[in-house]
C-alpha cells in the first residue's frame, strides 16, 4: 500500500470481524464520536498495528501539528493522521477501530487503501460513528439513527428523515462505496439537542456505544461515563433554569418528543399541541444560551 503502514501484524482470530471507524473533522455534534472513541481507546485493551502517511492525506497549515518547547529547544511534535488499532471487548471479542483526522487530500486513494485493508483483515462490518444536531430536548433520551447498506442491517430501527442532501466526507462515502461493492456497512448518528452542538454531550456518547455493542455484537464500556454524563447534565439544568427564555423552547421541544414517542404524529409535527418558536426565535435563543454556557466553562475547556 502507498499511504498506509504496518507497525505490527494483526492477531489471526476467526469468527465475525468488526471495524468501528470514527474521523474528526467534518461533524461530531457534542464530540460524541470523538469521546466514545476515546473511552474505547482508554478502557479496552487495545493495540496500535499501522497508520496512514499523514504527509499524503493531511494538511498541516489547516491542521498544524503540536509541538513542545522547552527552554531553549523543541523536544516533541505530534503529527496528526489516522490509526489502525486492534482492540478486545468485555469479553475478549478482537475488533478494530480506525480513528484520526478526516483526510484533507487523496480521498480516493485513502478510500481504496481502507477496502484493502478491510479485505486484508476479513473484515464482516464496518461501522461509523458520528453525533448530529437534532431537534430534541436534554431531558429526554438521546436518540440514534441507523442507516446501512443493506435494510437487514437495521431491521427494526426506522428512520424518519426523507431524501436529503448533504456536504459529503470520507465516512460517508466509505460507507457508499462498501454498499456499492454488497458489503456489509452501517453508520450509527447520536441525536445531540441541537443548543449543545458545541459542547462535549457524553450522554450521547453513551448512546453510541450502546447502539455499537447491540449492532455489532460487541460487548463495550460505557459506565465509567455516566458521572461525566451526570455532572455535564447538571451544569445544563443549571443553566436551562436559569434562563427564562429558553424555557419555552425547551417545553416544546419536550412535547414534540412525547408525542413522537406516543406515535402521534400530527401533534409531534406541530410540537405535541405547544406551538414551536420560529426559526429566528430558536436562533436567538440558542445563541444566548451557548453564549451563557460559555461564559460558565472553564479555562481552557474545549
Amino acid at each position: 500500500m502507498g499511504l498506509f503502514h504496518w507497525h505490527a501484524e494483526p492477531t489471526p482470530h476467526d469468527g465475525r470481524t468488526v471495524l468501528v471507524h470514527s474521523l474528526s473533522g467534518f461533524m461530531d455534534a457534542g464530540s460524541a464520536a470523538q469521546i466514545a472513541v476515546n473511552h474505547l481507546l482508554e478502557s479496552c485493551r487495545t493495540r496500535l498495528i499501522g497508520e496512514f502517511d499523514p504527509d499524503g492525506i493531511i494538511d498541516y497549515r489547516a491542521r498544524r501539528p503540536r509541538m513542545t518547547f522547552a527552554v531553549d529547544r523543541f523536544t516533541e511534535v505530534e503529527v496528526p493522521t489516522v490509526q489502525l488499532h486492534e482492540a478486545l471487548d468485555e469479553r475478549g471479542t478482537r475488533f478494530y477501530l480506525l480513528t484520526g483526522p478526516e483526510p484533507d487530500y487523496r480521498w480516493n486513494a485513502f478510500i481504496g487503501e481502507t477496502l484493502e485493508l478491510i479485505d486484508e483483515l476479513g473484515v464482516d462490518l464496518t461501522v461509523g460513528l458520528i453525533g448530529i444536531p437534532w431537534p430534541a430536548p436534554h431531558t429526554r433520551p438521546v436518540g440514534v439513527t441507523f442507516h446501512a447498506t443493506s435494510p437487514d442491517l437495521i431491521r427494526g430501527h426506522a428512520s424518519t428523515l426523507g431524501e436529503l442532501e448533504i456536504p459529503g466526507h470520507v465516512a460517508a462515502l466509505l460507507e457508499l462505496r462498501l454498499g456499492e461493492e454488497g458489503r456489509d456497512a452501517m453508520g450509527l448518528a447520536a441525536h445531540v439537542p441541537h443548543y449543545l452542538v458545541q459542547f462535549e454531550y457524553p450522554r450521547a456518547a453513551i448512546a453510541l456505544l450502546r447502539a455499537l455493542s447491540g449492532a455489532a455484537g460487541l460487548v463495550l464500556p460505557s459506565d465509567q461515563l455516566e458521572e461525566a454524563a451526570a455532572q455535564a447534565e447538571s451544569e445544563i439544568d443549571r443553566q436551562t433554569e436559569e434562563s427564562e427564555e429558553f424555557a419555552p423552547l425547551l417545553a416544546a421541544l419536550e412535547s414534540q418528543y412525547d408525542a413522537g414517542v406516543a406515535g402521534d404524529a400530527d401533534a409531534a409535527e406541530e410540537g405535541g399541541g405547544a406551538p414551536l418558536p420560529d426559526a429566528d426565535q430558536i436562533g436567538a435563543q440558542v445563541e444566548r444560551f451557548l453564549a451563557e454556557m460559555d461564559s460558565h466553562r472553564p479555562e481552557g475547556g474545549s
